[in-house]
């Protein structure tokens, strides 16, 4: 992997340990407990991440090829967390915990060049997801005193970098023919029919904000958050195609941005234990090249026409924290 792939985690890493030792000491009372521990399930539901790509050669349709992998799973991990008078530095690790994932796997094309508009050949199928991960690291700063906010108002800008990569495998699925006067039959693909990995890697700067209410009733403390970030992002993906003559492979390498939004619920069951709830939103849009290699045939060229990777993510995570 490219070194520079290590970069914004290095630049993470920095700039907590700075932030520590510039605000750390003398920014006001330091918490009463400093470190943290959050045990997290979470669901994705409504969520895909998905690539197509033009014809390179006239007519130039786009797209050509459209494939769509829905990611909705469970998944499981933990955060740790460290706070300072007015830092926080936050590692978050999570890794799918459901195998077949909910939703069927899509693969359309539009490979007649009299009729570049219309659908030729369309295919559903089941998707299975081997171990995938996500990783986040991230130091936010305290700034609500320094704006003059009203006591219970926490706001703090926050930089960070996440990781994902998704592994699929698709498998029995059914091809049908819909462009109009065809009548070829359905055909059954039956095995695993498509291997990929879609890689996403996000440096991203937002703002966090919370509310705390003040001797609330019934419980221990109760906390609102939110958090909007943009990110930049890079991407990469590896598709092999298991049924295609030859060894198949497409690789993609995109860039482009991300927009993501979460609310959160804090709920203190003892002084040192809570139970939070939140819900994130996060769409990632990126273009770059598409490359073709199948060596049995002797390809191997790259394009960019009509190059498209996205993905659009909606989950709800549930935690249990011990403060410490």
């Amino acid at each position: 992997m490219n070194r520079l792939n290590h970069l914004p985690a290095v630049l993470i890493l920095f700039t907590a340990v700075s932030a520590s030792r510039a605000f750390g000491a003398d920014s006001g009372d330091s918490p009463v407990n400093p470190w943290s521990v959050d045990l997290r399930a979470r669901n994705y539901f409504s969520s895909h991440t998905s690539y197509e790509f033009g014809n390179p050669f006239p007519p130039y349709q786009e797209p050509l090829s459209r494939l769509e992998f829905p990611i909705d799973s469970w998944w499981a991990g933990v955060e740790v967390k460290r706070s300072f008078s007015r830092v926080s530095v936050g590692l978050e690790a999570m890794r799918n915990i459901s195998r077949d994932v909910d939703g069927q796997f899509k693969d359309s094309d539009w490979d007649d060049e009299a009729r570049p508009g219309v659908k030729t050949i369309y295919s559903e199928s089941s998707l299975r997801m081997d171990p995938s991960y996500m990783f986040r690291g991230d130091v936010d700063l305290k700034i609500s005193d320094w704006v003059g906010l009203p006591s219970g108002f926490d706001l703090r800008p926050v930089v960070g970098f996440r990781w994902q990569r998704f592994s699929f495998v698709s498998h029995d699925g059914l091809q049908v023919y819909p462009a109009p006067g065809d009548t070829t039959p359905p055909t059954p693909l039956p095995g695993d029919g498509i291997r990929f990995e879609q890689i996403y890697r996000q440096a991203f700067l937002g703002v966090r904000t919370a509310y705390e209410w003040e001797n609330p009733r019934y419980v221990s403390r109760l906390g609102v958050r939110m958090q909007l970030d943009w990110a930049y992002v890079t991407g990469d993906n590896v598709d092999q195609h298991l049924l295609r003559a030859g060894e198949r492979f497409t690789y993609d390498k995109t860039r482009g941005d991300s927009w993501h939004a979460s609310l959160g619920l804090d709920v203190g069951l003892t002084r040192q234990l809570s139970a939070n709830l939140d819900m994130d939103y996060m769409k990632l849009d990126t273009t770059g090249s598409h490359r073709l290699v199948n060596s049995a045939f002797g390809q191997d060229f790259s394009f960019t026409n009509g190059v498209n990777v996205w993905s659009e993510q909606v989950s709800l995570t549930m935690g249990l924290k011990y403060a410490f």
